[in-house]
This record gives structure tokens, C-alpha cells and sequence, in this order.
């Protein structure tokens, strides 16, 4: 009997159907912290909020923060696709995520 459950266990585990530590971590990998689903303001953020951005790495964050000095405030989100780095499928990931409302002046 107890052969008869190890070998159950092992095609279980081997086929997926039984759910291993691993799939589990897995599945909460592929499932975004609720924090990092807020909206950011392209015209306030920081790079370290920008790099939080899916397909937004550090090095892009930096040049879209570069390029907001350089141009001033975002008019549109599209106009993120202007940064090196920043290409038509990023935008598409990123552009539920992103807004260019007006950055608040510090009083």
C-alpha cells in the first residue's frame, strides 16, 4: 500500500496535477503585489516609481526622468515612446499604469 501511494505522489507531482511548492510560487510570482498596480503620475514620479513599471528597467527610468527636465511635463502618456528605451510594446504594457497629470508643486 504504501509503495502503491509513493508512485501515486510521484506521477501526481511529476504531471502537474499536484500543486508543488514550486507551481505555488509560480502562480504568486505571476500575480502583481497590489502596491505595485497604482497609477504613476509621468510627470511626478521618481525612477525608482518608474522602474517599478513593467519592461522599465533603472537605466530607463533615469532617461524618461532626464527627458521630463530636458522637455518639460509630459502633455500625453504616448509621449513616453520619445525616451530611448521606451518602445510601442512597452507603451502597450505600461499604459494602464501611467498619466500625466499636472506634477504638484511643493508649497
Amino acid at each position: 500500500m504504501n509503495r502503491f501511494v509513493i508512485v501515486l505522489a510521484a506521477v501526481l507531482i511529476g504531471s502537474g496535477a499536484w500543486p508543488s511548492s514550486s507551481a505555488a510560487a509560480q502562480r504568486s510570482a505571476k500575480q502583481p503585489a497590489a502596491a505595485s498596480m497604482e497609477v504613476i503620475n509621468l510627470n511626478s514620479a521618481t525612477a525608482v516609481q518608474l522602474a517599478d513599471l513593467p519592461g522599465i528597467g533603472v537605466r530607463t527610468a533615469e532617461l524618461v526622468v532626464q527627458y521630463r527636465v530636458k522637455n518639460g511635463p509630459f502633455k500625453k502618456i504616448e509621449e513616453i515612446m520619445n525616451v530611448r528605451g521606451v518602445g510601442e510594446k512597452s507603451f502597450l504594457r505600461i499604459k494602464d499604469r501611467i498619466t500625466v497629470a499636472a506634477a504638484k508643486s511643493e508649497k
